[in-house]
């Protein structure tokens, strides 16, 4: 497996696979083919479908700027991926340069006939049934491994990847208005963390909605171009940062809990974009938030000082129920259902994490490795107007 740093990245909204990785596409040619005078750019699958409410045209022409862009969303052309793009360089009126690039989720590229980095796969073990065998026979807790496979640079890493998560928070807390696209939708993250508190309002119904509000807070920033953190991608970008600062919120943890936490996280979210997928485009929406529930709920049980089954049970639960669902985001903006589904997310991984506690983990029949396969066959299966598309679901029936 690659580093963590892979997975955990800093980018602007609202899509990893649209946004993130077009761009990098663009560096990439750019750093390649440096004399072209003028490019052209097909785009295929989810990103021509979905690519005008995802902004790919309008990341793509930022990235090639000041190069005259041609963009051309072409949906009929059948590309071996769901997210492939075309770039084709001219000099002088005349074709110098191809690459075809495929945006793998989570801000990754893959280009055609170039092989993949093969030093960064830092991690010899991809399954987490290995990784705990492994970490049991040492005596580790799954972020000492991280700290084992990645070295010191990991910690400023994180300190970093915290510090825009909470930051990501903050802005949605504050803005208000209604969210940039044709669908006008009104920003509810401030609504919902500053309203009034019922006085027969309990203390975890209170930290319950606290916590909602930071999901819809990262989901809203993300929607509007804002900057977050790719945990693991931009569309499930508000449930991992909304439970950490719901567990924040308890004054229960150190700052070493939760830099130690989102070690975990991101080892189970690196696990699944190894063996399964955490795109969209590919596996639908239960590749994304599903996986980010996953990452999440493992995360609250790490800094609760969990044992490595309930830490497996947790994220097991949380990817296990999300298995199916579709990503169809409402004339391609991530706004409907994605940042509602974000908050629903984020307190299902609270559910998942306390569950796992309650259970008696040595006789789970189903392991956290066998429901990421499953994931992955799922998605295949799923029609493609049920993998970010916009041609089915809920965005077939609010056009």
């Amino acid at each position: 497996m690659y580093s963590i740093k892979e997975l955990y990245k800093i980018g602007n909204g609202p899509s990893s696979s649209h946004t993130i990785g077009p761009f990098e596409a663009t560096k990439a040619f750019r750093k390649k083919y440096p004399d072209v005078d003028e490019v052209e750019v097909k785009l295929y699958g989810s990103l021509a479908l979905t690519g005008k409410g995802h902004l790919t045209d309008y990341i793509v022409e930022q990235g090639f700027m000041p190069l005259k862009c041609k963009i051309i969303f072409d949906i009929d052309y059948e590309a071996p991926h769901p997210n492939t793009m075309d770039i084709i360089g001219y000099l002088d009126g005349k074709v110098v340069a191809n690459m075809r690039v495929y945006s793998v989720g989570g801000g990754a590229i893959k280009i055609e006939g170039e092989p993949e980095r093969q030093m960064d796969k830092i991690y010899p073990l991809s399954k987490l049934k290995d990784i705990a065998a492994y970490c049991k026979d040492y005596k580790l807790r799954l972020c000492d491994y991280v700290d084992m496979i990645e070295g010191d640079s990991i910690n400023g890493y994180l300190e970093t990847i915290y510090s825009v998560m909470n930051d990501s928070i903050e802005c949605g807390l504050n803005a208000k208005g209604i969210l940039p696209g044709k669908l006008e939708i009104k920003r509810k993250a401030n609504y919902l963390y500053y309203q009034k508190t019922p006085k027969n309002m309990e203390n975890m119904e209170y930290r319950r909605r606290k916590l909602v509000s930071y999901a819809y807070a990262v989901g809203e920033e993300n929607a509007s171009g804002g900057q977050i953190v790719t945990a693991p991608t931009c569309g499930a970008s508000g449930i991992l940062p909304a439970c950490v600062r719901y567990a924040e919120d308890t004054g229960r943890f150190t700052h070493e809990d939760i830099i130690n936490g989102l070690k975990t996280a991101a080892l189970i979210g690196n696990i699944v974009k190894t063996n399964g997928s955490i795109s969209g485009a590919e596996a639908g929406c239960q590749a994304e938030v599903g996986t980010a529930c996953s990452m999440a709920a493992a995360f609250l049980v790490e800094i609760q000082n969990g044992s490595l089954e309930q830490i497996e049970s947790a994220a097991e639960i949380a990817l296990e129920h999300h298995l199916g669902l579709t990503c169809d985001p409402v004339q391609g903006y991530v706004q409907i259902p994605c940042i509602e589904r974000n908050a629903v997310a984020a307190l299902r991984a609270v559910d998942a994490a306390n569950l796992s506690s309650y259970l008696n983990n040595s006789d789970s029949k189903v392991s956290f490795d066998v429901v990421v396969e499953t994931m992955l066959e799922t998605g295949k299966d799923l029609r493609p107007i049920y993998r970010e598309t916009s041609e089915g679901g809920l965005a077939k029936k609010l056009k």
